[in-house]
């Protein structure tokens, strides 16, 4: 069936090439650090991680932004149509098998998509039970690693992130902002990071600021309401002629009787133990729904003395948050951390005294020392791109993770056609 994408109300073909033949089976090498332990880590209050050891810097290529952003141009101006996108579909058309159907899982799938490519999804939890459909979701930078490839990654998110609250995406809204600092200081700190790729970042007002605050920096950034979101993005995805098909896999070979080109592993905390990588693990983060008081301004202080504190308003509720709890799997609420993430969001937002509480939550981020973003040709009969390792953010760098993936599938479809 001819495959077609809509623009405007016209309707484009899309070069219905024949697929290329299976890439040669390479000898299977070993990965570096993929079989060794998980190792203790922290996370600075910018969301870089500490590590005991060095990092390895992979070097992908990334789609240009512009090229990002009219990719999603029809989840964001045209709901659920397709278009075409200049300078993306100009490579070989692939089968792609995309594993998981996460933010992260359907962000790659939806530019595989808008790049011409046929793809199948494959998941085995419904949307509201993945870790992407819990998430506070606000753009930040938290748990993950490395440094500099998170700020390329997570700027280019924002500006698609941006982009999409200014034209409605559902569930998107750009968020004022707060970050709190306790610390006495006769100098003022060096701005964050994370600062260059929000653009205006200024001081509090001593007036903006809650008791016990000597300073703070004000900024916008998007938010994002993940129940809202989740479907649209993944409505966009199937309406834009994606196949699902609902599977739990014990390991990534298992997809291949989908006949694929090419892999995708994008499947959060289990993406790991499905490719034989051993060094994931869960961040458990326990928050709180409540009734929104009347709070407009997302708030929060990273290096609160009873643990991390941090207060999100949305249209129907509040996030308060949370815990940052690196290799526990226990997914059951605590009440006496319950107890304790509503006195610290208490402390930051005093109107959330007396908040009442609609429910608790807990959540395990997936966990690696640095997000794995690369192709391995070792794995299976055919090319394995990993997207996976994104910590605590995966809506701040999951559009600009998509985009170095997608590169890479269009590459993989290059060279198997030399």
């Amino acid at each position: 069936m001819p495959l077609s994408m809509e623009i405007r109300g016209r309707s484009f073909p899309v070069d219905e090439r024949p697929r290329p033949g299976r890439r040669p089976i390479r000898s299977p090498e070993p990965k570096p650090g993929l079989n060794q332990p998980p190792v203790h880590c922290e996370w600075n209050c910018e969301g870089a991680p500490i590590w005991a050891g060095q990092h390895r810097t992979r070097t992908t290529s990334s789609l240009p932004i512009t090229v990002l952003l009219h990719a999603i141009g029809a989840l964001v101006v045209h709901g659920c149509e397709s278009v075409p996108v200049d300078g993306v579909c100009d490579h070989l058309r692939v089968h792609v098998v995309v594993v998981g159907a996460g933010v992260s899982g359907l962000s790659t799938a939806r530019l595989l998509l808008a790049g011409g490519h046929e793809v199948t999804l494959v998941s085995g939890d419904p949307l509201r039970q993945t870790t992407s459909h819990l998430a506070a979701a606000v753009w930040f930078p938290t748990a993950a690693g490395p440094a500099d490839a998170v700020a390329r990654w997570s700027a280019s998110a924002y500006e698609v992130l941006v982009r999409a609250a200014a034209d409605g995406v559902p569930g998107v809204c750009m968020r004022e902002s707060l970050v709190l600092y306790r610390e006495e200081a006769d100098v003022l700190p060096p701005l964050p990071s994370w600062a260059e790729a929000v653009g205006e970042v200024r001081l509090a007002r001593p007036d903006e600021l809650p008791p016990g605050y000597p300073h703070g920096l004000r900024f916008v950034v998007p938010l994002v309401e993940m129940p809202t979101y989740l479907p649209h993005l993944y409505d966009s995805v199937v309406h834009n002629g994606a196949q699902h098909v609902q599977r739990r896999l014990g390991a990534l070979d298992q997809a291949l009787d989908l006949r694929p080109d090419v892999v995708v592993n994008a499947a959060g905390l289990t993406a790991g133990a499905l490719a034989g990588d051993n060094t994931t693990f869960p961040v458990r983060g326990q928050i709180l729904r409540v009734v929104n008081p009347g709070l407009s301004l997302s708030v929060r202080d990273e290096h609160h003395p009873g643990g991390r504190a941090y207060v999100h308003p949305r249209t129907q509720d509040c996030i308060l948050g949370g815990t940052l709890e690196v290799g526990v799997w226990d997914t059951t609420p605590d009440a006496d951390e319950t107890a304790a993430i509503l006195k610290r969001c208490a402390d930051i937002a005093p109107a959330l005294a007396g908040a009442q509480l609609i429910e608790s939550i807990v959540g395990l981020r997936p966990g690696r020392r640095e997000i794995r973003l690369e192709v391995d040709e070792s794995l299976l009969a055919v090319p394995v791109v990993h997207n996976y390792g994104h910590g605590g953010s995966g809506v701040t760098v999951g559009w600009g993770c998509a985009a170095d993936a997608a590169a890479l599938v269009d590459s993989l479809a290059d060279a198997s056609n030399e």
